[in-house]
């Protein structure tokens, strides 16, 4: 893959995830925090922020959103795919959710 493709990439996923992470905030905040995995302080600037300045932020080459968990039990649970699904996925939701006050 090109590099001018793979940074165009990036933009645009740094874009969606600016746009998905403002409206989740505005629309139900507490279930925001928990589903990005952010803080009331980085929300209330998200929540801020003028499309302008969306803009100028998602234009980085820099990926905005990483992956909140890099635990290998996690990834095992998310990516399961046995008959106890729905109970993997209820773990694996216990697992983040105790790491969110650790990173905060």
């Amino acid at each position: 893959m090109k590099t001018d493709q793979l940074l165009d990439d990036i933009r645009e996923a740094n874009l969606s995830y600016l746009v998905l992470a403002q409206h989740l905030i505005r629309l139900d905040r507490e279930t925001a925090l928990f589903r990005l995995g952010i803080s009331e302080t980085v929300a209330d600037i998200l929540d801020g922020l003028s499309t302008a300045q969306l803009l100028k932020i998602a234009a980085s080459n820099l990926l905005i959103c990483r992956f909140r968990f890099d635990d290998e039990i996690v990834w095992n649970l998310i990516a399961s795919h046995t008959r106890e699904r729905g109970m993997a996925g209820a773990h694996a939701a216990i697992l983040m959710a105790q790491a969110l006050p650790e990173a905060a």
